[in-house]
């Protein structure tokens, strides 16, 4: 199961790739959410072997999910992979200079299962597909418009 996105951010490659970079933003924003979120690494900047432990509750259910960076593109392409109890995702971040001061991210996601009832959460978000890509949209949105605030701040 795969979702995607993109937006395109009126801030220059290399902002949008140090603020995407920019670990304990996403971090604080994931407590705020109720998450836990535990940094597992020690390094010092951000690259290929950071990782995190995540938890947060989904459909009413305690998940924990292991999350790394396996993949380190300055300042062209993120990739990640997490793991949670029979779902592997992989995720990319792909940046794409439209001008000196456009960029376009693409957000991709692939979901594979390996239990049975991992297999069933898979297929009941199947189902809520149509829901699952709005709120992406919509987060996707908030987060050209943060970087883009956050970039005429710097300026």
């Amino acid at each position: 199961m795969e979702f995607t996105s993109r937006e395109d951010i009126d801030v220059p490659i290399e902002q949008v790739f140090e603020m995407v970079t920019d670990f304990e933003v996403f971090e604080r924003s994931a407590l705020r959410r109720g998450a836990d979120v535990s940094r597992l690494d020690s390094l010092s900047q951000p690259g290929v072997g950071a990782k995190w432990a995540v938890s947060f509750e989904f459909r009413g259910k305690a998940r924990e999910v292991a999350l790394e960076l396996t993949g380190f593109d300055r300042p062209n392409e993120l990739s990640f992979h997490a793991g949670a109890q029979g779902v592997q995702a992989d995720m990319k971040i792909e940046l794409v200079a439209l001008s000196r001061t456009r960029t376009r991210l693409q957000f991709w996601t692939g979901l594979t299962a390996s239990t049975l009832s991992a297999r069933l959460l898979l297929q009941s978000l199947k189902l809520a597909r149509g829901t699952l890509n709005t709120r992406l949209s919509k987060r996707m949105a908030n987060l050209r418009r943060d970087m883009e605030d956050r970039y005429s701040r710097m300026s």
